[in-house]
């Protein structure tokens, strides 16, 4: 079976992993935890980037930074993980959903504006694999309104708009470092402060809701509780497993790209007769290859499909389910407009294996499977 993903590993990970160990200190904000934040800040050029356990728990930071309270609504696509959502709901905010542009799958920005309304705090565009949202239109938008601009790039490492790294755009940006995204942590991510007037404020929630920070600069003599936080500070384990990874970034985009660029010239010819729609990438946007998709006629073909590359030692999934459609996402969200495409397009996703280190044998056969499957 080929499996769908394989988390990243590059072979420095135990040796850094053991040095963690031995320094001594194995809790956040060590060693390996602040190599990965400046190789971040200088990768991307964001003002500062801080890691967090999760991605989820990035954007909760954002949440709680920008007051996020019951009342509140954030626009958002419906076509993204639970926990673009989960993160302002429960904080009482009401999800307002719209819907996707067909082409790349992310929020349609000439959409937005018509869900706007006095309640609104945020708009939370989300870079589906890794290709960017249309930021300009996005940010102007925000600008007029006076609402805050969080970009869950949560599938965005290494991947700009119009030469800028995303979630740089934005106010606040959200990283993921999961096991299955292109560089991992295990569980982790990062916030991306765009501001630095929001720095305070994001190292007292991720602090716990105290000055810690400002007691170890020296900046107070004692440290205590001053706001709400949580506990969002990953291990140096995980920082100490990333790390191997940063190092070789570059590396292990190149080995992407291949295989992203293997499956696009092996399926174009199908597209070509219109059996597939192939991803779409914008002039100005430079992806990731986070991820390989193909888009067929409908549910039906697409159920058939992933069963012929499951009995053909295949493992491809398909993504989401729309929030909208979901039980917490009637209760905590409402769709602004019509669901032209969100559903539509959703049902007629599927992903194929892409990780790092996936051969080309391996790709050649999967184009050759599902060429015989259209055959």
């Amino acid at each position: 079976m080929i499996p769908f993903n394989k988390p990243p590993y590059v072979g420095m990970e135990e040796q850094y992993i053991s040095k963690a160990i031995r320094n001594g200190k194995i809790c956040g904000d060590g060693e390996f935890n602040n190599k990965c934040q400046q190789w971040l800040e200088n990768y991307t050029e964001a003002k500062k980037v801080l890691l967090t356990t999760s991605c989820t728990s990035a954007l909760e930071m954002c949440a709680l930074i920008c007051g996020i309270s019951p009342g509140d609504e954030v626009i958002m696509p419906s076509y993204t993980f639970v926990s673009t959502a989960n993160a302002f709901v429960i904080h009482g905010a009401t999800c307002v959903f719209v819907d996707i542009r067909p082409d790349t799958m992310n929020i349609n920005e000439q959409l937005i504006e018509d869900a706007i309304t006095e309640r609104t705090k945020a708009i939370v565009p989300v870079h589906y694999a890794g290709v960017g949202c249309d930021m300009d239109v996005i940010n102007n938008i925000a600008r007029r309104h006076n609402l805050y601009v969080i970009e869950d790039a949560a599938q965005g490492m290494c991947a700009t708009y119009k030469g800028k790294s995303l979630g740089t755009l934005g106010d606040f940006g959200a990283y993921s470092f999961h096991e299955t995204k292109n560089y991992s942590m295990g569980e982790g991510g990062a916030i991306f402060l765009n501001n630095k007037k929001y720095l305070e404020m994001a190292e007292i929630v991720r602090e716990k809701g105290t000055n810690r920070n400002q007691f170890f600069r020296g900046q107070v003599d004692k440290y205590t509780w001053v706001d709400k936080g949580s506990s969002f500070l990953p291990s140096e384990i995980n920082a100490a497993y990333l790390w191997a990874q940063l190092e070789v970034a570059e590396e292990i985009k190149k080995d992407r790209m291949k295989s992203w660029n293997m499956y696009y010239s092996g399926l174009k010819e199908l597209e070509d007769k219109g059996y597939v729609s192939l991803p779409y990438i914008p002039d100005e946007c430079e992806h990731n290859a986070h991820m390989f998709y193909i888009k067929v006629k409908d549910l039906e073909e697409r159920t058939n499909l992933l069963k012929y590359l499951k009995d053909n030692g295949i493992l491809a999934v398909f993504h989401y389910v729309p929030l909208h459609s979901s039980v917490a996402g009637r209760k905590y969200g409402r769709f602004s407009g019509d669901d032209k495409y969100t559903t539509k397009e959703s049902d007629r996703l599927l992903r194929l294996p892409m990780y790092y280190g996936l051969t080309e044998e391996e790709i050649i056969y999967i184009i050759e499977v599902i060429n015989k499957y259209f055959d």
